[in-house]
């Protein structure tokens, strides 16, 4: 499987393409931007003009793509390219999605004598760009073990959730758990910050006690405080607070309900931050919601 095509070049896709690049395999990529692969192109990729084009010769199909719609229409749609794939193709399906349209293609692709897998990804714009996300898979181990090599050479660790489906559930319960720890040390620093503390100090002395998370040590939210997060670069190119309100909506919308209190909060929080228009901004940026209601303005 030396030969594949890439589908989306969006900020997670453009990094995990260029590291198959990278790695040696040769790589028919495809976005509707056309300017999204033009680096590619300098590490030797093709680029195709169609979704469809880039399937030519290939073993192997990665799509990121940032919503069901967009899956579904990419290999179930009128002009979908599932048909296309040839008996023993690979599919790895990287975007994060309802666990229900995971299993659907992959009967689907099954159908035709196709693998597909459900391989979500954990570690973010930076994990994409260093080859250290981490894939939570939903299919069977044998084929899992076929996709090892193009999962080594995008990420760190890979872990089998189960049968198709789960790696979007694991997917969904961690970044469901995610925004609940975004909101909660968003809102401990505004009110650290409006009672007179530092706001790296406080975050440092939450490092080194109970209330320590990974937002706090890798992520931090305050401007100027972690000069690598998005937060120190206006919240700009790194998960967009549109794309966790999808997946807070998808988590809420798992097939087995459970209660989600804190979730529902969150969702709700993340709906009214996208309503002030920050949508795009990394989902870091909600911290703007408890700073500027504690009357500081400076965070933006």
């Amino acid at each position: 499987m030396r030969k594949l095509a890439f589908i989306g070049l969006g900020q997670m896709g453009l990094p995990m393409a260029r590291n198959l690049c990278r790695a040696g395999f040769a790589v028919q990529a495809y976005d509707h931007n056309p300017a999204a692969g033009a680096e590619l192109a300098a590490l030797g990729a093709a680029l195709a003009p169609t979704a469809a084009a880039a399937l030519e010769g290939v073993q192997a199909v990665i799509s990121m793509l940032p919503d069901n719609q967009a899956v579904h229409s990419l290999y179930l749609g009128t002009d979908g390219i599932l048909p296309l794939l040839p008996a023993g193709s690979l599919i790895l399906e990287c975007s994060t999605i309802a666990p229900q349209l995971a299993r659907q293609i992959a009967q689907a692709a099954q159908a035709r004598g196709v693998t597909m897998l459900d391989a979500p990804v954990s570690g973010g714009v930076a994990g994409a760009a260093a080859a250290t996300l981490s894939f939570m898979v939903g299919g069977d181990a044998a084929s899992l073990a076929r996709a090892a090599p193009l999962l080594a050479a995008m990420g760190r660790h890979t872990f089998h959730a189960g049968p198709h489906g789960a790696g979007q559930t694991a997917k969904l319960c961690n970044n469901h758990l995610l925004a609940i720890l975004m909101a909660g040390t968003a809102e401990a620093l505004a009110l650290g910050v409006a009672n007179g503390l530092q706001a790296d100090v406080l975050s440092q002395i939450m490092s080194q006690s109970s209330g320590r998370n990974w937002v706090l040590e890798g992520y931090n939210p305050w401007p100027g405080v972690m000069p690598q997060a998005p937060a120190a670069r206006g919240y700009s190119g790194g998960f967009a607070s549109a794309l966790m309100l999808k997946d807070l909506r998808l988590a809420a919308q798992l097939e087995q309900p459970s209660p989600t209190p804190l979730g529902s909060a969150a969702m709700a929080l993340y709906q009214m931050h996208c309503q002030t228009g920050a949508g795009k901004l990394d989902f870091s940026s909600v911290l703007q919601r408890f700073a500027q209601a504690a009357g500081n303005t400076d965070v933006n």
